[in-house]
């Protein structure tokens, strides 16, 4: 039969618009030929919905919505199996509501599948509000019988941390049924290589039970995730045979009924390199954020460095430069070179630029503050004033037209607090919150080798990193060598690491301690930062749950030995 994977991009709550895209992919899929087509986990409500779940009225809508979307199948122009998420009420104990897929034939539901493994790590948190299934079943369409089954199910397998967390597995409980077909529809959220791991997975599970199986992801962005779609079909021999787009929507038709299963449907390209795959899921993320948010134009401030640099660049690839004003904010302790920078980038993008000088708004904080500080030597604060002038300016733009600020800081500067509160953590989107300072340099190459063209200027990318709030000023006066820094906060952060561990990487031991407590006591900054999209396998934010007010920190003492002994 040919069957049609609908890799869409639902928006959160907007079940309306939701099933009218279905409703469209479902007439295209028809006119293809297809007799069954297939939508994401919980596309009717979009994903994830979180405390929406607790609202009776959004669970109402979205059954609504569902009855709405099996109606269609009786229409002539759509008359076609659906396969579609959604959320279930529970009537049995437990939680009330369920992660459900249904199977839409001819008006009536004609199956239903509920989700076994609820995860609640990293970002996720289903066990909040799901009731896991009990009961598996299957039905046939097309004379096969087919079985369902929703994400995380397909995940406990021995090569992934998570599958020690369950005891159930359900895809041995469905195949067990004997389906000819296993349908897994999915959220899964991009990461850096993750994709590889999904097609593992599957691979393994159709290998293992001699069973085709079907991997529909969403595609897009909603908060801080990014859905990089990549579904993908695998036959009964565990061999891929077809993949969809990566990062946009696509509609891929496979037809199951070819003796060559290699002929099943086209296989895409998936977008292999980690530069690559960051960018797409960044200019992804940030023109679905902006669109979902109701934005239309966005603001940045131009510093005339390479953090700068790639968000205005990101921002022109998400949402067209005509869509996005560059604002360059110079002090008396800022460069002609960074100037120059600013203008010749804000030229090569074709985007608005506009120049306003802080040196009046710092003046007239000093003369303010003279009485205050009278006795005091200059320090930070008078740092600090500069980018909250700063943060001030681009706010007020941001009122008056009703841009949205995108903040620059990388994912080194989070980490460590080189940042200002309601100075340059000002915005509604931190694009490259995520990304360290070294992958930034990489983004910046490969937007230039992308463009063809030296889009953002060779000495914004060669010259030392620098804020340029005091005279001479750069990064490494305060902080460790970048790449050294970006080792220790990836191995702390995304590794979990521990500083004995760390320093078998080789790193000193001064560093690794100094690095960690900054980490530890940024955590009230983080928390007031801009939502910030998530590209890693940890990301500060909703996956990255640490208190504020809290004592524990992992100190390091050098033994005579050499060896790193960890002290709480």
């Amino acid at each position: 039969m040919k069957i049609a994977l609908a890799q869409i991009n639902p928006t959160i709550g907007d079940i309306t618009g939701n099933i009218d895209c279905m409703i469209g992919y479902s007439k295209r899929a028809k006119a293809q030929g297809a007799s069954l087509v297939i939508f994401p986990e919980l596309a009717v409500t979009g994903y994830p919905p979180m405390d929406l779940l607790l609202k009776e009225s959004f669970v109402e809508a979205n059954l609504k919505g569902l009855d709405r979307l099996a109606s269609a199948t009786t229409d002539e122009s759509v008359d076609i199996s659906i396969i579609v998420g959604y959320v279930d009420i529970n009537n049995g104990p437990g939680r009330p509501l369920r992660n459900a897929v249904a199977l839409l034939h001819k008006g009536k539901i004609v199956l239903k599948q509920f989700k076994t493994l609820l995860p609640n790590y990293d970002v996720f948190d289903e066990d909040r509000y799901f009731e896991p299934a009990s009961t598996y079943g299957t039905e046939v369409i097309g004379a096969e019988p087919i079985a369902l089954c929703i994400c995380e199910d397909i995940w406990n397998y021995q090569e992934v941390d998570t599958a020690t967390r369950y005891h159930a597995d359900p895809i041995a409980a469905l195949a067990a049924l004997g389906p000819k077909l296993l349908v897994n529809i999915s959220c899964s959220p991009f990461g850096t290589d993750k994709y590889q791991l999904r097609e593992k997975i599957v691979r393994h599970h159709a290998k293992e039970h001699g069973l085709p199986i079907i991997y529909l992801n969403q595609v897009g962005g909603n908060d801080q995730l990014v859905f990089d779609g990549r579904s993908i079909v695998v036959d009964g021999k565990g061999e891929l045979v077809a993949r969809a787009a990566a990062f946009k929507e696509d509609l891929l038709i496979i037809d199951t009924d070819n003796a060559n299963s290699k002929a099943w449907g086209r296989i895409e390209d998936p977008l292999t390199k980690p530069v690559t795959e960051t960018y797409e899921a960044l200019v992804l993320g940030t023109r679905d954020y902006i669109a979902k948010c109701n934005f239309k134009k966005t603001v940045v401030g131009l510093s005339g460095g390479i953090d700068s640099a790639v968000t205005c660049a990101i921002a022109v690839a998400a949402v067209g430069k005509e869509n996005v004003l560059g604002v360059a904010m110079p002090s008396p302790h800022s460069s002609e070179g960074s100037i120059r920078d600013a203008k010749e980038l804000a030229e090569s993008l074709g985007i608005e630029f506009s120049l306003v000088p802080i040196s009046p708004a710092m003046l007239a904080f000093e003369n303010m503050l003279a009485q205050n500080f009278e006795g005091k030597e200059r320090d930070v604060t008078e740092e600090n004033i500069q980018a909250r002038i700063r943060g001030v300016i681009l706010m007020s733009i941001s009122n008056k037209f009703g841009h949205l600020v995108l903040t620059t800081g990388n994912k080194s500067e989070l980490a460590v607090g080189y940042c200002t509160l309601y100075g340059d953590m000002c915005g509604g989107l931190a694009v490259i919150s995520d990304v360290p300072k070294m992958q930034v340099y990489e983004l910046a190459n490969y937007i230039n080798t992308l463009a063809g063209r030296q889009v953002i200027p060779e000495s914004t990318i060669t010259k030392a990193p620098s804020a340029e709030l005091r005279p001479g000023q750069t990064d490494q006066d305060s902080l460790p060598p970048y790449p050294i820094l970006d080792a220790i906060i990836q191995a702390y952060v995304e590794q979990r690491l521990n500083p004995n561990e760390i320093m078998k990487l080789g790193y000193d031991p001064a560093v690794i301690a100094d690095v960690i407590t900054r980490i530890d006591r940024n955590e009230y900054k983080r928390k007031q930062a801009a939502p910030g999209l998530k590209v890693s396998a940890t990301a500060f934010g909703v996956g990255w749950r640490m208190p504020i007010a809290q004592r524990f920190q992992e100190k390091t003492k050098l033994e005579k030995d050499g060896s790193c002994q960890v002290l709480c």
